[in-house]
């Protein structure tokens, strides 16, 4: 097939990590933690016992720090793109390298568990090269794409009749 014909697109995911804490949730709970720091440290400052603030100021610096970790690894995104060749794996991961795969449509084998187990994973098998995507997807979510992609395959592989060459 040539390059300069457009492929059609029989599936498209972008597959990213939830989190379940929105940035406003975020802020609201290092509010709620300072001030529940406040309310215990400086009655205890007050009474003479000064080093317990900066303790105090260290535990919220820590959920801060662990936080905006977190939500960076939730910049990772995979994006799935089957079209009548290949399927197309796009990872970009929280530094915004971009890691792209190619995998043959027609010999492609989506393999995962169903029912899926805690340690399912969704491989992507096309001779001889295998791939695992979603690993950050719950096992449910894991299926749900593979139920998707493998009866997107299977449209890929079954011919479609033209019916202008009967005229």
């Amino acid at each position: 097939m040539s390059d300069a014909v457009a492929q059609a697109v029989h599936f498209n995911a972008t597959l990213v990590p939830h989190r379940s804490l929105s940035r406003r949730g975020f802020r609201w709970l290092i509010g709620v933690l300072l001030a529940a720091n406040l309310l215990i440290g400086l009655p205890v400052f007050l009474l003479g016992a000064w080093p317990v603030i900066g303790f105090m100021g260290l535990d919220v610096a820590l959920v801060v720090v662990l936080f905006r970790l977190n939500y960076k690894s939730g910049r990772l995104t995979e994006t799935l793109t089957l079209t009548d060749s290949a399927l197309v794996v796009t990872r970009l991961d929280p530094e915004g390298l971009v890691e792209e795969t190619r995998l043959d449509a027609y010999w492609l084998r989506v393999d995962m568990d169903d029912p899926p187990e805690h340690e399912s994973r969704l491989t992507l098998i096309s001779r001889g090269n295998r791939l695992v995507v979603g690993r950050f997807l719950t096992p449910d979510e894991r299926l749900e794409v593979a139920k998707a992609l493998r009866a997107a395959v299977a449209r890929v592989r079954t011919p479609t009749y033209d019916h202008r060459w009967d005229e």
